[in-house]
């Protein structure tokens, strides 16, 4: 952990200010969307570390959880290499670039501005894509939270009690009144709560046989609300505390980890997932599918373009909030599979028998599907930082519930953050020729009800709101096309202003191949298994990227031809 900490801080010190000042030119005399479209609601000026909060939960979510508690199933190296390196040469870069390319192209979402940067139709094609991707999302963390209460009843009151707690914070800050100060208060108050729920779990009454029914209703009102309301007087204050949060929650596991100094009970290299007949999937391309917020995640674009850039207020800030916001995560990420490596195999009970050592892996891990599920992958973290934790003295009671709150705020940030950004885009998606959003999507509050609205239709077409989970096989493989994607935006950037596209260029290229290769494994596995709206939806989505990708193609070649010329001719003209 030392070392990787060292590693993020010279990586953000030297490749991260390359990137910013050599290749991207960051000026502190360009206007941010911030300044030229204040508007009181969406594009609010805001203090640089107030937004790294912000965009950093959003970000984060569950996603450096879940995905490192299954990506370990290869074993913890290949693991650990993908999240490191991957966060520094490719995540961090495609952050901060869609954050950049957005905040020069009026603060426009990274489906909008493609149209400006290649052509109108490929606009319609990403936007589209967008949407399918934002519509998954709304609705299965809905359904996710709802378990996660149903998990975890004693993180009800205080998860709940951020909703006013970050509202006075934010009514604070609006005041200029100390933001460190009362964030800090704000967060002591929040663990205040957290005993207060370790004594009284809350649960609710079952809806149409489900509780997590109930619960998603619940949170489905909850976000229209957080969704309409100014970004500063709630969703943006209640990130800056989750941030705190999980500040104090990284520095109690970085102390269980040197307190408890586990172990790593967890193989290097698993032989059970090499195995013929094994039901884990090929670690080449699944592992770089499955292990995707905590290296490179699509939906980091439409987050970095879609709230996070019209809250800043200086285009030096991006650096820290899109670089160095992405290394951040790439340390939880981190934290995550040494504390199941390691602190898992401190004890586990299972079915009455306490697993310890390399026997709790075998047994946690023994099989794709024994490991894949929501409840196996949270289990696996929780367990693990509960044993560290208690290493110091922690009760292991408390810890669970710390770390509950913890997950499931950080759901809840990606939820409403999901929910704003689908509203803003499905604006931008109705745009008229003249660049004016319809008069009913205009609405800012007609515009969410649209969205939670289909959320909710698709979430509630399976009982328990699992309806989500019919097109969730395609989420994986859609979310890691989108940051292709969006890497192929900064690319073409790049190649209008002239500059040197490698930095972007590369992982595109890296990541287009898995992705395809992980979506023809899909395609073939719903074929085979009769899956027809699965195999129909992945056929449409191939053919919208594939016309992306050839406008795309078209514009670097034209604009790198372009370039060659008026240097050639420059040269002509000083000889």
């Amino acid at each position: 952990m030392i070392g990787t900490i060292i590693l993020y801080i010279l990586a953000y010190r030297t490749y991260g200010r390359f990137v910013g000042r050599k290749i991207f030119k960051l000026s502190t005399s360009n206007t941010m969307p911030s300044h030229k479209f204040a508007d009181g609601i969406d594009f609010v000026p805001s203090k640089k570390h107030i937004v790294l909060g912000h965009h950093f939960t959003t970000i984060a979510g569950l996603g450096p959880i879940i995905g490192p508690a299954i990506g370990i199933i290869w074993g913890w190296l290949p693991a650990f290499c993908w999240v490191v390196f991957g966060s520094i040469f490719l995540g961090a870069v495609h952050d901060f670039s869609a954050m950049v390319v957005s905040a020069r192209n009026q603060g426009k979402t990274i489906g909008d501005l493609t149209g400006d940067l290649i052509n109108p139709t490929t606009r319609l094609a990403f936007q589209v894509i967008i949407q399918f991707l934002l519509w998954i999302v709304v609705s299965i963390f809905a359904m996710i939270m709802g378990v996660l209460f149903q998990m975890y009843p004693q993180a009800v009151i205080p998860v709940f009690s951020e909703i006013p707690i970050a509202i006075w914070l934010g009514k604070q800050i609006r005041k200029g009144r100390n933001d460190l100060l009362y964030s800090i208060m704000a967060v002591l108050l929040l663990f205040a709560f957290v005993i207060v729920g370790q004594y009284y779990p809350v649960t609710v009454p079952p809806l149409l046989g489900s509780s997590v029914t109930t619960w998603s209703l619940i949170l489905f009102t909850y976000v229209f609300i957080a969704s309409v309301l100014p970004v500063d007087l709630l969703l943006q204050p209640r990130d800056y505390i989750n941030s705190h949060q999980l500040l104090v929650i990284i520095g109690l596991l970085l102390l269980g980890i040197i307190v408890a100094h586990p172990v790593i009970s967890a193989p290097a290299i698993n032989p059970a997932a090499y195995r013929a007949g094994s039901d884990i999937p090929p670690v080449f391309p699944i592992l770089f599918i499955t292990i995707a917020c905590g290296a490179i995640s699509g939906f980091h674009s439409l987050a970095s373009s879609g709230t996070s850039i019209k809250q800043i207020k200086d285009e030096e800030d991006m650096l820290t909030i899109g670089f160095g916001g992405m290394l951040l995560e790439g340390v939880l990420a981190a934290i995550v599979l040494v504390t199941i490596a390691g602190g898992l195999g401190m004890g586990m009970m299972k079915n009455g028998i306490l697993y310890t050592g390399s026997d709790v892996f075998t047994m946690h891990y023994a099989s794709w599907s024994s490991a894949k599920g929501l409840g196996a992958k949270i289990e696996a973290f929780v367990v693990g930082a509960a044993n560290m934790m208690s290493s110091f003295g922690l009760p292991q009671g408390i810890g669970k519930t710390l770390l509950a709150v913890f997950i499931v705020s950080f759901a809840g940030t990606t939820l409403d953050s999901a929910t704003r950004i689908q509203r803003l885009t499905l604006q931008e998606l109705c745009k008229n020729k003249h660049g004016r959003v319809a008069r009913p999507i205009r609405n800012r509050y007609f515009a969410t009800f649209i969205v939670i609205f289909f959320a909710a239709l698709l979430a509630f077409l399976e009982p328990g709101a699992k309806g989500a989970l019919i097109l969730w096989p395609l989420f994986g493989s859609l979310n890691q096309l989108l940051a292709a994607l969006g890497l192929t935006v900064a690319t073409v950037y790049l190649a209008k202003k002239g500059k040197k596209i490698a930095v972007t260029f590369i992982p595109m290229v890296f990541m287009l191949g898995i992705t395809v290769w992980a979506m023809v494994i899909n395609l073939k596995k719903f074929l085979a298994s009769g899956e027809t709206l699965l195999a129909g939806l992945s056929l449409i989505i191939f053919v919208l990227a594939g016309w992306l990708l050839l406008g795309a193609s078209l514009s670097i070649v034209k604009n790198m031809k372009h370039n060659k010329r008026t240097e050639e001719l420059a040269s002509e003209v000083v000889q």
